[in-house]
């Protein structure tokens, strides 16, 4: 639900974006947001995991917000603008990675603490981000014709 939600909140930061920066290549507002949401949530997943005991609540959410802002931090917002489809892409690639965990994300999960909680959420952004670089411009291009 953390990512779907904030999928959803891409839109509007894309916009704020364009009108804060005006023609810019990446999204800057996204990879504040994903490092302000990464070293934020530290504390309180600590607690959360002392608090229920467990090595990763469930319901801890905030991780998966920080991979997909990560995840759009390279595309351009006009892209995402004009192409809401790379929205779903983006969801896609981040959703892939969060859940099988390849490319030695796996082994972020092992760090201490919140910090293996908040870790392989932001490198499986990173990878997600990675290649939605080439494939939001391949979108760009196909929706011109």
């Amino acid at each position: 639900m953390g990512s779907l939600a904030a999928a959803v909140v891409a839109y509007p930061m894309a916009l704020l974006a364009v009108r804060l920066f005006g023609d810019i290549q990446f999204n800057p507002l996204f990879l504040i947001a994903a490092i302000i949401v990464f070293f934020g949530a530290i504390p309180f997943v600590n607690k959360a995991m002392k608090d229920t005991g467990t090595e990763d609540p469930g319901w801890i959410v905030i991780d998966e917000v920080c991979g997909i802002f990560m995840t759009f931090a390279l595309v351009n917002p006009y892209i995402i603008l004009d192409s809401p489809i790379a929205l779903l892409v983006g969801f896609g690639l981040f959703r892939f990675f969060d859940i099988l965990k390849p490319l030695g994300i796996h082994r972020f999960e092992a760090f201490p603490g919140a910090w293996g909680v908040m870790a392989d959420d932001l490198l499986g952004g990173i990878y997600a981000g990675l290649l939605m670089y080439p494939i939001s411009i391949a979108i760009a291009c196909v929706e011109m014709f």
